[in-house]
């Protein structure tokens, strides 16, 4: 019995064929990038589309882009690649639920401190709740790094003003 979650791996890279991977060792990274990107506001990377905003983080054999569309409202997708291989990836759309009483200044400043708190922990997925001095940051999710979903949500007296959902997980040819 291993100790740690492993998962089979079949993909056509020389590196992983047959291999197993460590996916707390995946989960570590994809940690370490959220941290080092739109939390810890790394540097804007060129984009890859027209029109998204992109940004990156490698370390070792490991790379990540975080790329999406809009400001306010917004869409976007993160990937992890191992080797050059993309092994995982997670899509997202955020949104400003009430426009007359909350902004993307406020929404983005509660998400930066709640996810910075979050990812303290060593982790990205929910069951996490942050109060700030622009309401209640909450995440909920289910699943593991493999392939999970959830939402966000930021709330003042229990009236949600802000909401983004998220799914992802591994990639597998």
């Amino acid at each position: 019995m291993l100790d740690k979650p492993f998962i089979l791996f079949s993909i056509c890279s020389k590196a992983f064929s047959g291999a197993r991977m460590d996916l707390s060792e995946l989960e570590g990274f994809v940690v370490e990038a959220k941290r080092a990107t739109y939390v810890g506001t790394g540097a804007p990377a060129e984009s890859s589309r027209p029109g998204a905003h992109d940004m990156c983080h490698a370390r070792g054999r490991w790379s990540y882009r975080d790329s999406y569309f809009g400001g306010t409202d917004f869409l976007g997708q993160e990937t992890v690649w191992h080797d050059g291989e993309p092994v995982w990836a997670m899509n997202y759309y955020g949104y400003i639920v009430r426009p007359h009483m909350f902004d993307a200044r406020r929404a983005g400043e509660t998400t930066k401190a709640a996810l910075c708190a979050m990812y303290a922990e060593g982790r990205f997925l929910g069951g996490f709740e942050w109060d700030g001095p622009h309401g209640v940051y909450r995440d909920v999710s289910r699943g593991t790094v493999a392939q999970f979903h959830g939402r966000e949500t930021i709330a003042i007296g229990g009236v949600v003003l802000y909401g983004l959902d998220y799914c992802g997980g591994l990639i597998r040819p």
